[in-house]
This record gives structure tokens, sequence and C-alpha cells, in this order.
């Protein structure tokens, strides 16, 4: 399932074995609905990653105080959506039953289903914090049930009403909107309500989805479907170092696509936002 062919991100460089939380990309984006090009963001944050610093201000914490690796990409078999799912699924599934926290890279957000499909079978209990512009709740998009304007809703499927909360939503079908007010807790267009969420959740087993391009595009335009009126790279920081008291058992980030960027700024804050949300969920 893993290419060994492939750069490690800096300080990811512990054994598998030893390891606490374990990175690895999905190079996926064949159900892309506007600009393509999300599976070449694993690569180029690989590459970026070495540019930065492996110790945050913000937490003061440092990756090297922790065990982690970079078990590289999951095997994506152009034009077999279905064997790719599979793929991420069994890699995650193996992190999971390992002891293992699990870090998935993007790819679109449909790589998101796999993977927590596979936590959820290992923690029932589970609920989703899920950072975006758009709602993904969909349950057809071009007659696919399985395409990255639906993933949220086939999260859905798996654990039901009240147990995914929404932050940053600010585009989507009017029939998504109305759903989601029976169905999900939406905070729209910010992520302000992020802390009092963390509060309720306490004790709770997390899994963290973060949609790039919950941020406005004047901080991140490298993405396949930008979307004006977005937060700032600080509100999404102040959020992502709220998540700090929950139990966070699975993440990923996606939907950066580098070569829409050619400053390569939209890869940088990839790499600080990969950072931040790992120091988050580890506790010393």
């Amino acid at each position: 399932m893993i290419d060994i062919e492939k750069t490690t991100l800096n300080a990811f460089d512990c054994s598998y074995e030893e390891s606490e939380l374990v990175v690895f990309g999905a190079p996926f984006d064949g159900t892309t609905s506007f600009r393509p090009g999300t599976r070449f963001g694993p690569a180029y944050i690989r590459n970026d990653f070495l540019g930065l610093e492996t110790y945050s201000p913000y937490l003061n914490k440092d990756l090297r105080e922790f065990k982690l690796n970079d078990s590289g990409n999951v095997y994506i078999p152009i034009g077999n959506t279905k064997k790719a799912l599979d793929n991420i699924y069994e890699t995650t599934k193996t992190i999971v039953q390992d002891g293992k926290i699990p870090f998935m890279i993007g790819g679109e957000h449909l790589v998101t289903y796999p993977a927590f499909k596979a936590v959820y079978e290992a923690c029932p209990d589970l609920y989703l914090i899920h950072f975006d512009a758009h709602t993904d709740l969909r349950d057809f998009f071009f007659g696919e049930a399985l395409s990255h304007a639906t993933v949220i809703k086939r999260c859905w499927d798996l654990i039901g009403d009240n147990r995914i909360y929404q932050f940053g939503i600010r585009s989507g079908e009017k029939s998504e909107f109305v759903w989601s007010d029976s169905h999900t807790i939406m905070e729209r267009y910010n992520v302000d309500t992020v802390k009092t969420v963390v509060d309720a959740l306490k004790g709770k087993n997390v899994y963290i989805t973060i949609d790039l391009d919950v941020l406005d595009p004047a901080v991140f335009p490298g993405t396949g479907t930008p979307e004006p009126g977005g937060v700032s790279f600080k509100e999404l920081m102040d959020a992502i170092h709220a998540l700090g008291d929950l139990n966070i058992v699975g993440m990923d980030i996606v939907e950066l696509s580098p070569q829409y960027d050619t400053t390569g700024a939209s890869t940088a804050v990839a790499c600080k936002v990969l950072r931040e949300l790992t120091l988050t969920a580890l506790k010393q």
C-alpha cells in the first residue's frame, strides 16, 4: 500500500514501529469537479516542509520532541476510485490497529471518507470536526455518491445526527444548508465557536478534517475551488490550537492544488497547518 519512493517530511523520521503518529499521503483527485491538481499536494508539502522550523512558538513544542513517522503515499491506481479508496481505508486501518494516530495529507476531500471510516470502526463513539468553505453534504454529485462534494454526507451515513461540527462553511446548495439544520452543527462563515464545541466534546474521540479552502483565497489561492470570504490564517491557527483539549484519534488536511499558486505561499500555509495540527494533537 505504501510508496517507498519519497521525500520524508522533516522530523517525521522515526521508525513506524516506535512512532506515535503516522503521516501518509493520499495523492488522489479523481472526483475533482473544477480545477484538478490536488494529487500533487503531498509531494509539494514534503518538499517545502524542509524549509519550515520544527519548533512551534505558538505551542512551545517541537516536532523532534515526539516520535513521528512519514510512511509515504498510499498507492493510488489512476482511474480506479474504488481501489484508491480501499487502499486509503486499509492503510488507515493498519495504523489505527497498531495504536497510532493517522494523519493523512490529501488529495481532494473524498479521501477523508475511507480514512474516517477506518477510524470510526475502531472508535464507534467518534465525532467529526470539519473545517471547509463547502458543505459537502450532497447525496450525489454528477450522479455519483462518492465525490468530494458528498464526503461529509457519507461520513454522516456512518455516525448519524449531531456528531458532525462544521466551521467556515459559506458555499453549497440551499438544500444542503436546510438539511444541516437538523443533522449537523454548522457555523457559517466563521470559526468563532470552536472553543465552545471543544468544551462540549472534552473526553470524546474526535477526527479532524481541514479542507484548506476554508481559508480566504487571498491567503490560500492554491486550491481547486477557491471561495471568497474565508477565514484568516490567524483565525484558523487559533481554532487549531483550541483543539488541544480533545482526544484526537485521526486527522487530515486536504485540497492543496499547489500549481495554482506559483508563489509557493499556499504550500507554505499547508506546511504550517500540518505542523501546528500535529503538535496540537500530541500530548507531552
